[in-house]
């Protein structure tokens, strides 16, 4: 019986220990906070409409409004980049230890000059001007025309015929031949110097061009 009673009042004791250990522990929303804030321009204060805020590493983000305001839900500890037409990237990293689910935001973005290279638009002088460039002047091909004309059939075989054997083709003919002798290895190959089928050949080449100096 007494045994008894002090593992009762053990175990009321630990009530309150466990009730505030539960409490204590970090609820899963307490790593999100909304950033509610407005997109302006550094050297006038104004609003930067149409900016794009997006969270890095993440697909996702926002568009500011015709007054650059925007709002976002984020995790604290992530990084967000402001980017907008004519202006500087910007990013703004969430601090981790921020109070509150809410913050406010004022991003400043600096104007991006850049310089588009020139291009001058002469219109021809009279419709004659016009007929004759269109029927003389030569433009050139593009680089799907270049490529069409030097892969034809005709262009092809011409270049297998006209152009000598690297040293791959020469090797393997070298090995062709030697496996060709191999064959009559130890006897007199035959000669086909009254071989019908030959001379046949022969004088195929020969009406083909075959024998012409290239």
């Amino acid at each position: 019986m007494f045994r008894f009673l002090i593992y009762t009042l053990s175990f009321l004791w630990l009530l309150p220990t466990q009730s505030h250990g539960q409490s204590s522990l970090p609820t899963p929303y307490e790593n999100i906070v909304q950033i509610n804030g407005v997109a302006m321009t550094s050297d006038s204060l104004r609003a930067v409409a149409g900016a794009t805020i997006s969270v890095v590493g993440k697909n996702r983000g926002v568009l500011s409004g015709e007054r650059g305001v925007f709002s976002i839900v984020v995790n604290k500890g992530d990084t967000l980049r402001f980017t907008a037409l004519g202006f500087g990237a910007k990013e703004y990293v969430v601090p981790k230890n921020i109070p509150g689910p809410f913050v406010s935001l004022i991003q400043l973005m600096s104007q991006d000059t850049f310089y588009l290279a020139e291009t001058i638009v002469r219109p021809l002088p009279t419709r004659d001007n016009f007929d004759y460039a269109f029927v003389n002047w030569e433009v050139p091909n593009d680089q799907y025309e270049i490529a069409r004309r030097n892969t034809e059939y005709f262009t092809m075989r011409t270049l297998a015929a006209t152009l000598p054997k690297d040293g791959r083709e020469n090797a393997q003919a070298y090995i062709n031949q030697r496996v060709r002798e191999s064959v009559y290895y130890g006897q007199q190959p035959p000669s086909n110097l009254l071989n019908p089928v030959a001379w046949m050949q022969f004088f195929d080449a020969w009406k083909r061009g075959d024998f012409r100096k290239k």
